[in-house]
């Protein structure tokens, strides 16, 4: 009788990833039933390992990044004959060990592969891994998250260009004073008991940023468009240092319908031909001002460029403004 032929392990399936939702920490009283990782400042990304010692990593749109970033090809020979499919977040860090998006968008959607191969010597970047939703031709959609995290751990997945972080079980304010401190851009606080579920916005997972709170000098407005032409779209702020008023970005969310007419009239008295920043600022169209007004704007971080990252409009500080 003829042996039977041994088959090659099928190749693991296409998962779409499991989001999370936008909200406050889980309280006090509940943290024992989550566990909390860092929110990383990078890009999704579900890894598709066959077991033949290749990586297809995948973006959250679809799209294939195995050309992108060259560096993750030798993590599937950590796994040898072993199909798994991953979930993770690709970062690039900066000199402090930060996670830098200003630095990761020059490694975004390049397909040219020698260009990315010098992208990723001048910029690497570093695979978060924090899921493991199938291996050895089984899944592990059914498991709940803390027993997939004991099979990802398992598994020993460690190299130049990947790792995997460690999550904390039920100290949710140690989490979010550790992240503050160390710079990264917030909490994920995952139920201990949930599944995975392939491309839905759950609950059972929750994402909290830290964001900061800072008073800029407004140095510009410029015009909105449509039903606010004529109004401030957003204003131009700056922070002040000593060689003078350093332009720091352009705000426009978070300002309401009154305070947009509120700005249009102090701004038109405080007119001048030439803007106030100590360096060159590339707006077309802009109107600058004297800098007297403080604002109040929150933000999440700061772009490698010294521009304010995702601001928000808080409040004018009329106690803060600029007489002299």
């Amino acid at each position: 009788m003829a042996p039977t032929a041994r088959h090659a392990p099928a190749p693991p399936p296409a998962i779409r990833p499991m989001l999370a939702t936008s909200a406050p920490l889980p309280p006090a009283a509940e943290e024992a039933a989550w566990a909390f990782e860092v929110k990383w400042d990078g890009i999704r990304l579900v890894v598709s390992l066959p077991g033949d010692g290749t990586v297809r990593p995948v973006t959250r749109a679809g799209n294939d990044a195995t050309v992108t970033y060259p560096e993750l090809q030798e993590l599937g020979e950590q796994l040898p004959g072993r199909p798994a499919v991953l979930d993770g977040e690709v970062v690039v860090l900066d000199a402090a060990g930060r996670p830098d998006f200003g630095l990761l968008q020059r490694r975004m959607g390049v397909t040219d592969r020698q260009r990315a191969e010098r992208l990723a010597a001048e910029y690497p970047g570093r695979l978060m891994l924090f899921d493991v939703m199938h291996l050895d031709g089984r899944s592990l959609l059914g498991l709940t998250y803390r027993e997939r995290r004991a099979v990802l751990e398992g598994l020993g997945l460690a190299g130049p260009a990947w790792s995997v972080p460690a999550a904390v079980e039920g100290h949710g304010q140690q989490a979010w004073e550790t992240t503050l401190e160390a710079g990264f851009e917030g909490v994920v606080a995952k139920k201990l008991t949930s599944l995975y579920t392939p491309g839905i916005r759950s609950s059972e997972w929750r994402k909290t940023k830290h964001v900061v709170t800072l008073d800029v000098i407004i140095g510009g407005w410029a015009q909105g468009r449509g039903a606010l032409s004529g109004l401030p779209g957003a204003v131009l702020v700056g922070v002040e240092e000593p060689e003078g008023l350093r332009y720091a970005g352009s705000v426009g969310s978070g300002l309401s319908e009154r305070e947009r007419r509120d700005l249009a009239r102090y701004l038109s008295v405080l007119a001048r031909p030439d803007p106030p920043f100590a360096g060159p600022v590339d707006v077309p169209g802009a109107h600058w001002v004297e800098p007297r007004l403080v604002a109040e704007v929150v933000f999440s971080g700061w772009t490698a460029s010294g521009r304010l990252r995702h601001p928000v409009w808080h409040r004018l500080r009329p106690d803060l403004t600029r007489l002299g």
